[in-house]
């Protein structure tokens, strides 16, 4: 699967947008479990979290705070046999995109 996103043109069509800045500060980070919600791991793989999705990586990881265990190589690979998408970045995006549609109401 390509992870195609909408989120341009919902933002095209809607009013009353707020700044971006008042949605997230421009060095803010977004904590792993705002971008990876229970919700979104569910729509998109057999995990109930994203806690669970890292324990049954390929690694000694238990927890998404431990997610740098996992090499990039197996992560990859293991999200493109455990989820909707195709690698990490996929992945990544759709949440980012989701996370941000969210935010604005879209």
């Amino acid at each position: 699967m390509s992870y195609q996103s909408d989120l341009t043109a919902k933002a095209a069509s809607a009013e009353g947008l707020p700044d971006p800045h008042d949605v997230v500060a421009k060095d803010e980070e977004v904590p792993l479990d705002a971008l990876f919600s229970d919700e979104f791991v569910r729509a998109h793989s057999g995990f109930d979290s994203f806690d669970q999705m890292v324990a049954a990586s390929p690694s000694d990881a238990t927890t998404a705070g431990e997610l740098g265990r996992v090499t990039d190589g197996e992560w990859d690979a293991f999200v493109a046999e455990t989820t909707d998408f195709a690698d990490e970045s996929e992945m990544v995006f759709a949440a980012i995109d989701r996370w941000v549609a969210a935010e604005l109401g879209l």
